[in-house]
């Protein structure tokens, strides 16, 4: 018996017309819970979190829809990660840098929070305690107003921490992140002033201000507010040595120096602003 043999032309054709149909598209649509984005610079460090936003929809949320007693993914769809830059430190406990899941364990009087090394999770799942690195226990407390799509935002900014707020509904959850700032800072102001040019009156006047206007390192502030002069006399840096000379007590001093720096001010091609030295005088003679 012979075999039906398919024509060549018949070939070429058959895989002419499987070139020509196209791959499969990926359908994008939209989330029910859309996808966001906060993030905060503590200092210098940064701290992002990343989560979806579920919606109250007229449902009951709490015990409801998200049950008490129960590791949550504090959020919908994938788990909310948290990121940090640099070590922080949560409840007393230090934080590496690195990105971790935020999980939480809602309850009627009281919540446990939880930071996880668990980072690519699809929800609560696969959450594993094990990997637990923090877990601490917040109050819940009302929220301002009703919040219908989920939110975190942060509250009570300082130069050396922050709180992160979560809202939803007519609750909200709120713990404080702090990050280490002034070592960090004075560590490299250290650096910067010794490695300084000795005309550059800029970097070491900027490493005094900070110690100033944090109030710390003081002792060494003064010896870079007095290089700072020594490059180059400015309203900027002799009004620090007016504020450095007040916080040691010596008010008629730091006074003159004040009225000096106004001088300057006054005096410079580039006028400076000599309102917070009028507004300290006005304090300091009293």
């Amino acid at each position: 018996m012979k075999s039906a043999r398919v024509p060549f032309v018949l070939v070429v054709l058959a895989a002419a017309l499987v070139g020509a149909v196209p791959a499969l598209a990926q359908l994008d649509l939209p989330r029910v819970s859309p996808k966001a984005t906060v993030s905060q610079t503590v200092g210098l460090t940064d701290i992002s979190l990343a989560y979806y936003r579920p919606g109250v929809k007229g449902r009951v949320i709490w015990g409801g829809l998200v049950p008490y007693d129960q590791v949550w993914r504090t959020g919908a769809n994938e788990a909310t990660t948290i990121t940090f830059s640099d070590a922080v430190t949560i409840d007393g406990t230090t934080v590496a840098a690195g990105t971790y899941g935020l999980f939480t364990i809602p309850g009627k009087e009281s919540w446990t929070v939880i930071i996880n090394k668990g980072a690519k999770l699809w929800g609560a799942y696969e959450y594993k305690q094990e990997e637990d690195v923090l877990r601490f226990a917040v109050k819940p407390r009302p929220a301002a107003a009703h919040e219908e799509w989920m939110q975190f935002r942060f509250e009570n900014l300082t130069t050396e921490s922050v709180d992160v707020v979560l809202a939803w509904e007519k609750l909200e959850v709120a713990f404080t992140v702090k990050a280490e700032v002034i070592q960090k800072v004075l560590t490299t102001a250290r650096k910067a002033v010794a490695e300084a040019k000795p005309d550059d009156w800029r970097t070491p006047f900027r490493a005094a201000a900070f110690c100033l206007d944090n109030n710390v390192n003081l002792d060494e502030a003064g010896t870079w507010i007095d290089r700072s002069i020594a490059a180059k006399a400015t309203f900027y840096n002799t009004l620090s040595k007016a504020r450095w000379t007040y916080s040691k007590g010596h008010k008629a001093e730091a006074i003159a120096l004040a009225k000096k720096a106004i001088e300057i001010g006054q005096a410079a091609d580039t006028k400076a602003d000599i309102a917070p030295a009028q507004a300290l005088l006005a304090e300091w003679s009293r």
